[in-house]
Parts: structure tokens; C-alpha cells; sequence
């Protein structure tokens, strides 16, 4: 009975439900795979909206261009050929000069907008997982679901409710354009010209606004999909944690490999203090004063049983004075970290400890001086 209540719980726990909001980590990793929310309808927005601009300040060079070009054309260019002075592969030249002349700009201010236009959405990103070979791609079950997925059938109602729009828009604007239109008929080009590019421009505009309005509503959707598909469970979020914080073994070693550092680098200063206090075999404090650097005394190492031991035998190899104050020795290894100054509490006691050490150094250092003389 209780395996089966396990087996319960555990198909319970697979089948959580994604209700949580992706965490900062997932969404860093999504984006390493190549998987960031871009509206592909906001890219071209923008770069209708900037075409639009583009070809308004361009519109003088481009009509000068293309009048001197079709000047060309129709004139000078048949007497040239009928005279036989400009051969075919200097003709296609020529021809090539001239349209790369007059689209360039467009096609340069085209790439620069929709470089700028995708770095705006999702950043400089360069990724090379949505390239790679995918098996299940070919799998025409998958293909299928996609297919009919409800993200297709969006993006088939969205293109065909933008075409009906764009065209109702198209054809009440020219429509109401287009008595203006007849009476181009008889006039000479560049009027033609100037009234056509008006009444382009003015269908531009009209298209692009109702682009953008598009491209914001499909740039809330898709960043409602994106979020939603990277949507996890509670249980996501816990294994997500334990995976970034590592095996709780793992951590227990890594803690205590730091500790075992952390006692070697101390061992290695006990030779730098002016006094170790022990209580007297359980405990051993090594501690350092000098008044030129510290405003009280700092703990060098401290440690129990065999670390203790190890701290006593480094002060008696450097003759550094061991002292027994058994409550001192509790005391400073129970409130003092490795590395601090000792607390106030304890700066009577210290200084007596201190004290005591000096006045044995002074008697040693009188001792060698009768024995010297």
C-alpha cells in the first residue's frame, strides 16, 4: 500500500504543473540555446516605418537620379548603339553602375535597419544551436503537430488579417487619390513624378502606422508564448537549485576542504605570536600584539585536541611562551574568530597574560645578560 501511495506522489510530483515564472537562470541559458522573444512583425514595423523616412530624405536624389538615368536611356543610349560606339559588355557596365547607384542607399539603410532592429529586441547574440542538425525536425509526426500547432494558426490568422487590412486601407486611400491621379494625364514627368511620390508616401505612412500597431499587439503575444514556454514547476526551480548548488556531499567536502585551508594558513602565523594560551591540553589560542598595528590583540590560531597540540609544539619549536589560563582559553576559543581582535570583555584578562609574558622575557633577557658577563 505504501508504494503504491509512493508511486502516486511521484507521478503527482512528473506531472506538476508549469505555474511558476522562469528564473534568471533558465532564462540565461534559454538564451545561450538561441531561444530569446523576438516579434518578427515589430522587426519589419520598424523597417517599413524606417524605409518610409528613408526614402522621404532620399526622394530628391533618387528623382534626380532615376530622370537622369531614363534621360540617358531614352536619348543618348540609341544613338550610341546605332552608331556602334558602345559595345554590350559596356552597356551591361553601365547598366549595372546605374542601378547599384540609385538602389544602394535603400538597401544599405534596409540591413541597417534590420541589424539595429533585432539588436534592439534581443541584443548582440551570436548563437549556433539553432542551425544544428536536428533529427526530430525530420520526424513528420512532429512536423505535423507543428503544423497545427495554436502558434500556426496564429501566425495564419495574423498574416491573413493583415492582408485584408493593408488591402481595405490601400483601397480607400487610392481611391480617394485617384481623381487627383487622372489628371496627371498630359502633364509632364516630374509633376508625374512629385504627385506619385506624395500619394506613395502618404500610403506608406497609413500602412506602416497600421504595421506597428499590429507588431505591438504581436510583440505582447509573443512575449507572453516565450515566457510561457519557459514557464517551470516547483519542482523545476528545486532540482534548478540543487543543480547550481551542487551535491550537498560535494558542498560538505568543499566546506571543509576551505576549513582545512583556513587552519593551515593560520598554522602557518603561529609562529608570528607573542603568546599561546591553553587550558591547558584541551585548548590552545595563539595570540599576537603589536601595538603599531592593532589596538588589541588579534588571534592568530586557535584549535582542539590535535590541532591544539599541533599549535603548542609550533610555539615551543619558535620559544614562543605558552601560558595555562584555562577560562581565557574557553573563552577566547568560543568568542573569537581566527583573524579578530579580542573583545572588550576580555581585555583585562589579556593584559595580565601580557603582562606576565613581558615580565618573563624581561628575566630571560637579565638571565643571558649575567650569564654573558
Amino acid at each position: 500500500m505504501e508504494d503504491i501511495r509512493l508511486l502516486n506522489l511521484q507521478l503527482f510530483a512528473e506531472g506538476e504543473d508549469k505555474t511558476e515564472q522562469p528564473t534568471p537562470h533558465r532564462l540565461r541559458e534559454a538564451r545561450k540555446r538561441g531561444q530569446v522573444m523576438k516579434s518578427m512583425e515589430l522587426n519589419a514595423a520598424i523597417n517599413m516605418v524606417g524605409m518610409v523616412a528613408v526614402f522621404i530624405l532620399l526622394w530628391p536624389f533618387f528623382r534626380d537620379r532615376l530622370f537622369a538615368m531614363l534621360n540617358h536611356y531614352l536619348r543618348a543610349l540609341p544613338v550610341e548603339m546605332a552608331s556602334g560606339e558602345l559595345p554590350i559588355l559596356s552597356l551591361v557596365h553601365l547598366s549595372l553602375n546605374q542601378f547599384m547607384g540609385l538602389v544602394l542607399p535603400f538597401l544599405l539603410a534596409a540591413f541597417f535597419l534590420g541589424f539595429m532592429s533585432n539588436v534592439m529586441q534581443v541584443g548582440f547574440l551570436v548563437s549556433t544551436e539553432s542551425i544544428k542538425p536536428q533529427l526530430n525536425r525530420l520526424n513528420p509526426v512532429e512536423g505535423f503537430k507543428r503544423v497545427l500547432s495554436r502558434r500556426s494558426l496564429f501566425e495564419m490568422l495574423k498574416s491573413i488579417l493583415k492582408v485584408l487590412i493593408f488591402a481595405l486601407v490601400s483601397y480607400f486611400y487610392l481611391r480617394n487619390q485617384l481623381p487627383h491621379m487622372l489628371l496627371l494625364l498630359g502633364q509632364e514627368a516630374w509633376v508625374t513624378a512629385n504627385v506619385l511620390g506624395k500619394v506613395l508616401v502618404g500610403l506608406a505612412f497609413r500602412v506602416a502606422a497600421l504595421f506597428f500597431i499590429l507588431a505591438i499587439i504581436d510583440f505582447i503575444y509573443q512575449r507572453h508564448e516565450f515566457i510561457k514556454n519557459l514557464r517551470m514547476s516547483r519542482r523545476d526551480i528545486k532540482d534548478e537549485y540543487k543543480q547550481m548548488e551542487g551535491d550537498p556531499h560535494v558542498r560538505s567536502r568543499l566546506r571543509e576542504r576551505q576549513r582545512a585551508m583556513a587552519r593551515e594558513r593560520s598554522m602557518a602565523q603561529v609562529p608570528e605570536a607573542t603568546v599561546v594560551v591553553t587550558n591547558p591540553t584541551e585548548l590552545s589560542v595563539a595570540l599576537r600584539y603589536n601595538e603599531k598595528e592593532n589596538s588589541a590583540p588579534v588571534v592568530l590560531a586557535k584549535g582542539a585536541g590535535v590541532l591544539a597540540k599541533r599549535i603548542r609544539e609550533i610555539a615551543g619549536d619558535h620559544q614562543i611562551p605558552i601560558i595555562q589560563n584555562p577560562p581565557v582559553a574557553r573563552l577566547l576559543y568560543r568568542e573569537v574568530d581566527v583573524g579578530s581582535e579580542i573583545p572588550g570583555n576580555l581585555y583585562q584578562a589579556v593584559a595580565e597574560i601580557l603582562a606576565l609574558v613581558y615580565r618573563l622575557q624581561e628575566k630571560e633577557r637579565l638571565r643571558r645578560r649575567r650569564v654573558g658577563a
